[in-house]
């Protein structure tokens, strides 16, 4: 008897590590304690979105150049120390269509994504009054309201908007923009876990 209690036990509690393992290799990433919050660039349309395809994508992803908000002169001087040493040729035409995208929409005037942002663990949650009452206080001084109110996003997706927004100035600690991101994927989510 107490042999087939034991070899339940053991299986019992293989099952839970196994689950335990499956759930969090299934997380994502960004959303795993400890790892900094990353942005994501949605690619442009047009010419701009085809010399990424053709000519960056195929080493390295775009959203790394959300760090950045340079001139036109110095991104062209951070491709060039990006790509000193590897066989990678933009030609002339592509990367200045390039350059005017990169400059446009990562250029001085904007605010670059934060390198460290580490998301706090959370351990008490926001009601929906208390929820809508922050997005009143710290979103509405550049947008209206709606604009969080009729859009949905996957909780990591409004992490990195809230962070980027606050990088443009809304007036949000650590605490109450994890609390609002918890809420926000909870309330205004996506099925999607990214």
């Amino acid at each position: 008897m107490n042999m087939t209690l034991t070899l339940r036990a053991g299986v019992l509690t293989h099952a839970v590590a196994t689950a335990a393992v499956a759930i969090a290799l299934h997380a994502p990433v960004s959303a795993q304690p400890g790892r900094a919050t990353r942005p994501r660039v949605t690619p442009p349309q047009g010419p701009a979105r085809q010399v990424l395809f053709t000519y960056c994508t195929s080493c390295h992803g775009i959203d790394d150049y959300a760090y950045n908000a340079l001139d036109r002169v110095a991104w062209d001087a951070y491709l060039t120390s990006k790509h000193r040493g590897k066989a990678v040729v933009i030609p002339a035409a592509e990367r200045i269509v390039l350059l005017d995208w990169l400059a446009e929409r990562f250029g001085p005037e904007t605010k670059p994504f934060p390198r460290a942002y580490v998301p706090p663990e959370i351990t008490t949650f926001l009601s929906d009054a208390d929820a809508e009452a922050l997005i009143k206080r710290s979103c509405s001084t550049c947008h209206g309201v709606e604009k969080v109110n009729d859009a949905r996003h996957s909780g990591e997706s409004w992490r990195v908007i809230a962070v980027d927004m606050r990088e443009r100035g809304a007036k949000i600690t650590d605490a109450e923009l994890e609390r609002l991101v918890e809420w926000l994927g909870r309330v205004k989510g996506t099925n999607e876990s990214q």
